[in-house]
């Protein structure tokens, strides 16, 4: 059997990775960034300039994702109770709605997926992802657990 480096086969596991979640989304009117951002803002509230981080886009992106966003009734902004000049996103109980219905779909691909795999290497496999992107996150500044609180 042919040996998968691991460039390729990290391009080839995210192409199924983002097309399965894309359809999830999808059954849901929901585009893949706002599908991010969804999931972004169910573990925090951050500021506008937070989020372009976080998205990997510059502000004036996210500020035309969140006009969208908050004209579908999925998000709000509301004031940073540390700074005056700078507002908060927040979800609605609407997306959060849409978060559970999406994730359940997408939660079932990947389950299906590495359910392929015999139990000791799906363990190793969350094991790499978890410390490859908690390395990632660290070289970026980034904290990729709750800041909510």
């Amino acid at each position: 059997m042919a040996q998968i480096n691991t460039v390729d086969g990290l391009a080839q596991l995210s192409f199924l990775i983002q097309g399965a979640l894309e359809r999830r989304a999808a059954e849901h009117d929901v585009s893949l960034i706002q599908t991010r951002l969804l999931g972004v803002l169910r573990d925090r509230r951050p500021t506008m300039q937070e989020l372009a981080k976080l998205l990997g886009l510059d502000k004036s992106s996210v500020t035309g994702l969140i006009d969208r966003a908050e004209r579908r009734g999925l998000v709000t902004r509301v004031p940073s109770p540390t700074d005056r000049r700078s507002s908060l996103v927040d979800l609605t109980d609407r997306a959060r709605e849409l978060i559970v219905a999406v994730s359940a779909g997408f939660e079932a691909d990947v389950t299906a997926m590495v359910g392929r795999l015999p139990e000791q290497d799906r363990t190793d496999l969350t094991d790499l992802i978890g410390r490859l992107l908690t390395a990632h996150a660290a070289a970026h500044g980034v904290d990729l657990f709750d800041t909510t609180g």
